[in-house]
């Protein structure tokens, strides 16, 4: 009998770990049709178990194969550092094992319910999945990582749906999708084949709206800017803030990275984090080392500490060509441990510090504010998300009256790994959301100009370094889902609680 527990546990984590190949760079999505169909399935055949505990552990180790297998890059971050060495099984393993507590709580509460019917049971199993979901990505600051929904991020034309609904109810019904076939193959009337094929057709639907969208784009005047925006992808190693690397020679190699035209009116974007031992007024040092190459036609934002009252922030500062700092905003959504440390008094005291800084946890930012820019006729909203924020559905903006989105971003810490391009597939995610262009600059990353519709319009690779202008623009009109956020999720979620209540008063068996 244990051996049959063992078999099936270790069969769930294969599943979870199939699974984490449908996302990107990856992005193998047919694998979802099997994997999901086949937890769930196995899930409703043991239903009839009177261990409650045993389901738990079924979800527990379905996600436990699933997070362990597309986060271990969080692992590397830690190897920078001597210090923190000791921590790389915890990341392998506890940060895994603690998200999976969130695919248990899936199975748990399903094996709760009394809904026994197959279709209820189906739509039951997609709420529960989703809702719980965004809960993982909102409890303890939140940890949306690797959603479901991002198996589709190569499929521009799917996802379109976002621009309505958002992320989140889209994952919803990406579970659906996924778990449709399960349907078919438990099927015992004609019902429940026609629920089957609806979810099935449901991408090809998505597919011709978002096509019809896409194309409603392209069809847009295209308006030129008075201005040029440059963002800078570069490729500056993380040893910088381990080695003597001083910070002229990388202001130095950004200045250069730039290549500024004197006659050209400019705003250049660099990444983030990107000069060492050196804070937001300190920068102002090295004014000489901009006087050729920048003036008045020229200013630039970038990702640098900033300290108040004795906190720290890690700050999106923008300057003119004097060094002046004209504007800056300083990052609310912090990562837990690597810019701030959990209850800090305790780990302090038996040598815990924060990842990403030699002095104490970084501060959280009142709130984020869009940034109104006016200099010598240049004008421009912006709003600013720095690096981990671009993560977050629903949550990074209140008022949808700016231009842009700028994103900064140092991805070095994820190391050669899978990290920086599903870091990166959050930003097409987010600009159909907004309906609005993302323009991302990186280090050791991927430097992008994204517009509107997700289309990648133009690029730096990982690991390749340079500058990426954006000139023109097409304007559409605010999305559905910029206006509402996550409200469209709540929708969804009733909209699921209706047909779960109708399907299992059906008297259809």
């Amino acid at each position: 009998m244990k051996k049959n527990i063992y078999f099936e546990l270790l069969f769930l984590a294969i599943l979870g770990f199939l699974t984490s190949l449908s996302l990107p760079p990856f992005n193998y999505l047919i694998i979802n049709f099997i994997t999901f169909s086949l937890f769930f399935i196995f899930i409703f055949k043991k239903k009839t178990s009177r261990n409650k505990n045993i389901f738990f552990i079924y979800g527990w180790f379905f996600g436990f194969g699933y997070f362990a297998s597309n986060l271990y890059w969080i692992a590397i971050s830690l190897t920078f550092d001597p210090n923190f060495k000791f921590l790389i099984p915890v990341a392998l393993i506890l940060i895994p094992a603690f998200l999976a507590i969130f695919y248990g709580l899936v199975t748990y509460f399903l094996f709760l319910s009394n809904v026994k019917k197959t279709v209820s049971t189906f739509l039951l199993f997609s709420l529960l999945f989703g809702f719980i979901e965004f809960i993982r990505g909102t409890v303890l600051t939140g940890f949306p990582w690797n959603l479901i929904a991002y198996s589709f991020s190569s499929n521009l034309e799917i996802i379109q749906v976002t621009s309505l609904i958002g992320t989140y109810a889209f994952n919803m019904l990406c579970i659906s999708f996924f778990t449709s076939p399960a349907i078919f193959i438990l099927r015992k009337n004609r019902t429940e084949i026609f629920v089957c094929i609806f979810f099935l057709l449901l991408p090809f639907f998505l597919y011709i709206l978002g096509d019809s969208k896409k194309k409603n784009f392209h069809s847009l005047d295209l308006v030129k800017n008075d201005y040029l925006i440059r963002a800078i992808g570069s490729n500056i190693k993380l040893d910088r803030f381990y080695g003597n690397v001083e910070a002229p020679s990388i202001i130095n190699e950004l200045i250069e990275l730039s290549d500024p035209n004197l006659k050209t009116k400019t705003f250049f974007i660099w990444p983030e984090g990107i000069i060492p031992s050196t804070n937001q007024l300190q920068l102002n040092n090295y004014k000489f080392l901009f006087n050729e190459k920048f003036n008045k036609n020229h200013f630039f934002g970038i990702g640098i500490n900033s300290e108040h009252e004795g906190k720290f922030f890690n700050s999106f500062s923008i300057y003119d060509h004097e060094i002046n700092l004209i504007a800056a905003y300083n990052k609310v959504n912090l990562v837990p441990f690597g810019e701030f440390l959990p209850f800090e008094n305790f780990f302090r005291k038996i040598g815990f510090k924060s990842l990403t800084n030699n002095y104490q946890s970084y501060s959280r930012g009142k709130s984020r504010e869009i940034i109104n820019i006016k200099q010598d006729n240049f004008s421009l909203k912006i709003l600013p998300l720095i690096c981990y924020e671009i993560i977050y559905s629903g949550k990074i903006f209140k008022k949808n009256n700016f231009d842009y989105i700028i994103n900064l971003s140092e991805d070095g810490w994820f190391g050669n790994t899978v990290g920086p391009q599903q870091h990166f597939t959050h930003s097409i995610f987010r600009a159909i959301e907004s309906g609005k262009y993302i323009i991302r600059s990186a280090n050791n990353g991927i430097a992008a100009i994204i517009n509107p519709v997700g289309t990648i319009e133009k690029e730096i690779p990982l690991g390749s370094s340079g500058f990426i202008d954006f000139t023109e623009k097409r304007i559409m009109d605010a999305t559905l889902f910029s206006k509402h956020g996550n409200k469209m999720f709540l929708i969804t979620i009733l909209l699921y609680i209706f047909l779960i209540f109708s399907f299992n008063r059906i008297s259809y068996e």
